[in-house]
């Protein structure tokens, strides 16, 4: 079944807002529309490929062009979160999607409360309430959502919970659009509200997560796999502690004093600070956003003369910085010795990059192992 009409490949350079890529293709540079609000770091990389059509009638849109997916590792993977409720359709009038085979649709886009829920479907006598939420955020056979905080996606989750309390049966469709994911688990490290809310309501919310294939025409193909949630993993990790990664940029060498470990020089570029707390992770994260703050630890210092680029979580309810740190040393450039581990045997937490390590194949790879494929190990 296809979705998109004549489709075009082009080479994604960079992502200018949320809505805005630019590519390239025969040596033109294309500004396209970007239909999807989430962060895909570890999609939207330079020079991926990058899946285009051009929309009709032309002039109508302030762009031309519309991604609509975006190749990992030779696979096209779904964007278009616009596009995302009509597989859902196509697939529930297919009677494709595994719990729901005997339900028909009533109508799309039902107003309830304070919500808007994307189907309402009729089970002989009985009516389900459907949300729908597109997951393009996959290791090698795990998938988690979000891939950036939901305020939206919590409220709707407690908003079907209510309703369930009251008799109405309620469900929501995750749809993977990673055809080798066997495992779905909510992304605590990124959003531990939505993740414990999912918890909560998963006796009274009926959750059903699959995994679609498409081809590398854009056509969906025949098939769809119902994944595996782990609940009693989840229950046990997604909680507020665990590591951090740090990321911050220099922009010029500096030398500045840094506790016993005295005058250190730091070249300019990026640095990552592997750290970790087991307890009010969130809390010790906001706190290197700041600057007006007491020094209690190195990274105080580097963190005064240098700016701040990202923090990322990787809950876990075991303390696994140093394994971090470890992995880390294989994927950057240089590092700090000494810097942020005189509580561990490391040889160094603080690590360096010439380039952005956001934009990194190896980084993200990394950042996967540790936040998806290491359940594998548990």
């Amino acid at each position: 079944m296809r979705f998109f009409y004549r489709p075009f490949r082009a080479t994604f350079l960079k992502r200018p807002n949320r809505f805005l890529v630019r590519c390239k293709t025969n040596g033109k540079i294309l500004s396209a529309f970007l239909p999807n609000p989430g962060r895909l770091n570890e999609l939207l990389l330079p020079g991926s490929t990058v899946h285009l059509v051009r929309e009709n009638p032309v002039g109508v849109r302030k762009y031309e062009y519309t991604a609509v997916a975006v190749e990992r590792e030779g696979h096209p993977v779904m964007l278009h979160t616009h596009r995302n409720n009509d597989v859902a359709r196509y697939l529930l009038r297919e009677k494709r999607i595994p719990g729901l085979e005997h339900a028909s649709i009533v109508r799309s886009e039902i107003q309830v409360g304070r919500s808007r829920f994307d189907f309402l479907l009729e089970e002989g006598k009985r009516k389900i309430i459907l949300e729908v939420k597109s997951c393009t955020l996959v290791g090698r056979d795990v998938a988690m959502f979000p891939d950036a905080i939901t305020v939206r996606g919590a409220r709707h989750l407690r908003e079907l919970a209510h309703l369930s309390g009251s008799g109405q049966r309620t469900a929501v469709l995750f749809i993977v659009h990673w055809p080798y994911a066997n495992v779905f688990m909510p992304d605590y490290h990124t959003d531990l509200n939505f993740s414990q809310t999912l918890l909560q309501v998963r006796e009274r919310v009926q959750i059903i997560p699959i995994a679609v294939h498409w081809s590398r025409e854009l056509a969906l193909l025949p098939g769809v796999k119902l994944l595996q949630v782990p609940w009693d993993h989840i229950e046990q990790e997604a909680k507020d502690r665990g590591s951090y990664l740090l990321i911050l940029e220099l922009k010029n060498h500096t030398r500045i004093p840094v506790g016993s470990l005295g005058e250190v020089f730091f070249k300019k570029g990026f640095y990552l600070y592997a750290g970790s707390a087991m307890a009010n992770l969130s809390r010790r994260m906001e706190r290197h956003r700041h600057l007006r703050k007491k020094h209690h630890w190195h990274i105080d210092a580097l963190r005064a003369v240098a700016d701040f680029h990202s923090i990322l979580a990787i809950r876990s309810s075991t303390r696994i910085e140093c394994e971090i740190a470890s992995a880390l040393s294989r994927q950057t450039d240089w590092s700090v010795p000494s810097f942020g581990c005189s509580d561990c045997t490391c040889k160094t937490h603080l690590f360096g990059m010439r380039n952005d390590p956001l934009n990194s194949v190896g980084f993200h790879q990394l950042l996967q192992y540790f936040r998806m494929d290491r359940y594998k190990r548990r």
